[in-house]
């Protein structure tokens, strides 16, 4: 069987089957959060995680995919063949797989939730859910047409943005976090959302004990293609670059291909497990260049909410090829990295 058909799954329910399965198999306890957010054709959806080693940990690792929906198969494929082989943890460790914290957007191919909410925008502790980029407004006709999606110019309009901003401030600008447009881009809601509220609740009350986390949160759609950068908070950078090496890329657009963000899930950490030190890293792995990610968002957007929204269209299996490529050598380098970096994380538990 080739790796695609193996790990990487075609759709959200047979990816969620498939890791209850084999999460069970490997030893592993189950437990699910129940969202009210329903698929394409209302079925039940939730967060899937699975507990391996002590129930009371003093050290743990928390692995997990799917915040930003469509980019879950990419994450999904990692946790599947890490459980496959599941190495010994040690006795005061746990190891906590969440599988897709977007289940709305990964059964729908979306990035973000049923608000239209970017999840990794969302996580604002006591900050209010106000403001934009000041350069947001001026470029909001351009992201976010209300119109069903056609051919508009698209790559010379975003050619000529770049000449103007440059794209290091072009990126901020842009997907810094937004949360005035409710129907635009990178929308960081108005409150916490469900997803969000909930899973930090469970991990407020099941890792009380827990004094040491490395937490994995995995992406996909910056860098190189088929490789891995590993982002940080501005804060962890110095903490966390020894830990796992030149893989850390500085959060400044002037110097990697990483940049802050507002809300971001490694910011409720610290909120939620006040007790732990913690060393947080969003695996990001590339895949095409950053107009042509953008390109896939802003026309499934388009449709979503002034098209017919339907599964079936163009723009969801544009966007759900431009975050998961249907491409052996790119699934396969992702598989490597990604179960790569879990072990390092264990031999630095």
């Amino acid at each position: 069987m080739q790796v695609s058909e193996a790990f990487f799954s075609p759709d959200y329910f047979t990816a969620r089957r498939r890791f209850r399965e084999i999460a069970a198999q490997a030893g592993g306890h189950l437990e699910n959060i129940s969202l009210d957010a329903k698929g394409p054709h209302e079925e039940e959806l939730g967060i899937d995680i699975a507990w391996f080693g002590t129930a009371n940990p003093r050290r743990a690792i928390l692995h997990s995919s799917g915040l930003h929906g469509v980019e879950g198969f990419a994450g999904s494929a990692i946790q599947l063949e890490f459980l496959q082989n599941l190495p010994n943890l040690p006795e005061d460790a746990a190891l906590i797989v969440a599988h897709i914290l977007n289940p709305y957007g990964m059964a729908w191919l979306r990035r973000f939730n049923e608000n239209n909410v970017d999840l990794n925008r969302n996580f604002l502790g006591n900050e209010p859910y106000a403001g934009a980029p000041q350069a947001y407004a001026s470029l909001d006709a351009f992201l976010n047409p209300q119109s069903p999606p056609r051919s508009d110019l698209y790559t010379l309009k975003a050619g000529w943005l770049i000449v103007r901003y440059g794209l290091p401030a072009l990126k901020v600008a842009v997907v810094g976090g937004q949360y005035e447009y409710l129907k635009g881009l990178f929308f960081g809601g108005k409150h916490l959302e469900q997803e969000g509220e909930e899973y930090q609740a469970f991990l407020a009350t099941r890792l009380a004990s827990v004094k040491r986390l490395i937490a994995i949160d995995v992406h996909t759609g910056i860098g190189n293609y088929g490789e891995d950068i590993l982002m940080v908070e501005p804060n962890d950078y110095s903490k966390i670059q020894p830990l796992f090496g030149e893989r850390v890329v500085p959060p400044d657009p002037e110097k990697s291909d990483s940049y802050p963000v507002r809300g971001a899930l490694d910011t409720m950490f610290g909120r939620a497990l006040p007790q732990a030190e913690i060393f947080a890293v969003t695996q990001e792995f590339g895949t095409f260049s950053p107009t042509k990610v953008l390109h896939a968002l802003r026309e499934e957007n388009r449709w979503h909410h002034y098209g017919g929204g339907t599964i079936g269209h163009s723009t969801k299996k544009i966007l759900k090829d431009t975050f998961c490529p249907e491409d052996t050598t790119w699934r396969q380098s992702i598989l490597n990295r990604g179960v790569d970096l879990l072990n390092q994380a264990l031999a630095k538990l």
